[in-house]
């Protein structure tokens, strides 16, 4: 790919993250008990709202870091797209858990926008990219991802229920830290 076009995406990346309103997510009408047997459950309005959207952006992380494993030759950017795949697979499960407990959906039902999250044409580009190509794509657009992901997590750091406080904190802590590496990766 040519540098003008990486920069391209990586600017579009960055402009898409800065435009959201810095909230972990947009809702059209939101209610905030987005299931009416949350609150007969350990897990709160906020913490079911918070596994409806964090697991369908782990999804994401975990689909591009599996677009790493057949597309870079970096043995770091494997290593740290191994490493977010094998995180981020649990915590999925575990968030699916929540949502059965509270006899909640696994969507929302209603619009809503996620921080970090890669657009279908960011997709189709790290889709259709290789190599270092690739590597800079990924890296770029996997900080961007762990960014939302930090934002959205911090809505449960406060919950009631120690299992979301705990996973919310992990997410934070587990995901500053990967940007720092996912940054130093970049500037390589």
């Amino acid at each position: 790919m040519k540098k003008s076009r990486l920069l391209s995406v990586i600017a579009a990346l960055s402009l898409s993250t800065l435009t959201l309103s810095g909230c972990a997510m947009q809702m059209d009408g939101m209610d905030m008990s987005s299931s009416e047997s949350a609150e007969n459950s350990a897990f709160s309005g906020m913490d079911v709202m918070f596994a409806q959207m964090m697991i369908p952006h782990h999804q994401q992380a975990v689909e591009m870091s599996t677009l790493a494993e057949s597309r870079s030759l970096n043995p770091e950017v494997l290593a740290i797209a191994a490493k977010i795949k094998a995180e981020q697979e649990p915590e999925i499960d575990q968030m699916r858990g929540w949502l059965e407990a509270a006899g909640a959906k696994d969507a929302m039902g209603h619009s809503m926008g996620m921080d970090g999250m890669l657009s279908d044409s960011d997709m189709a580009a790290l889709e259709s990219s290789r190599g270092a190509e690739f590597d800079q794509l990924f890296l770029a657009g996997m900080i961007l991802h762990h960014q939302g992901a930090i934002e959205m997590a911090d809505m449960v750091v406060n919950s009631k229920n120690a299992e979301a406080a705990k996973l919310g904190a992990d997410i934070i802590r587990t995901q500053t830290s990967e940007i720092a590496e996912l940054q130093a990766l970049l500037t390589k």
